[in-house]
């Protein structure tokens, strides 16, 4: 069963991080661009890979928590100094990406519209 958990910027993510349990289900964290009334993103990658993860994580089979990660809008999120550009933990590049939280995989722009590449990153770890 996959645990839904919606974030909305950088405070937040914070105090959600803090809060991870580390012998719970794994989480991965989807960071995209914040949306509109609609409920459509200003970063049109992100608009092309959202029905593609949603599409997934429907069908996924697994426990896992899936944290969606609004970084904010367009101008905040461009400026060098946005925190989900510099900080250790995330030392984003690009969105959308998705990060298995305390591990090295990442998902980073188009590679979030490929099955295959989700199904890797959200397969149990050995």
């Amino acid at each position: 069963m996959v645990t839904l958990v919606n974030i909305k910027g950088f405070e937040e993510f914070s105090n959600y991080t803090a809060s991870i349990d580390a012998k719970g289900p794994p989480v991965l964290i989807y960071f995209s661009g914040s949306k509109n009334a609609e409920g459509r993103s200003w970063c049109p990658d992100c608009v092309e890979a959202e029905p593609v993860i949603k599409a997934f994580l429907d069908e996924l089979k697994r426990n896992v928590v899936f944290a969606y990660v609004d970084v904010g809008d367009r101008d905040y999120w461009k400026d060098r100094a946005c925190p989900f550009r510099t900080d250790s933990r995330t030392k984003l590049l690009v969105i959308p990406t998705i990060i298995k939280w305390k591990g090295v995989q990442r998902l980073e722009g188009s590679q979030c519209t490929k099955r295959d590449l989700l199904q890797m990153l959200f397969e149990e770890d050995d």
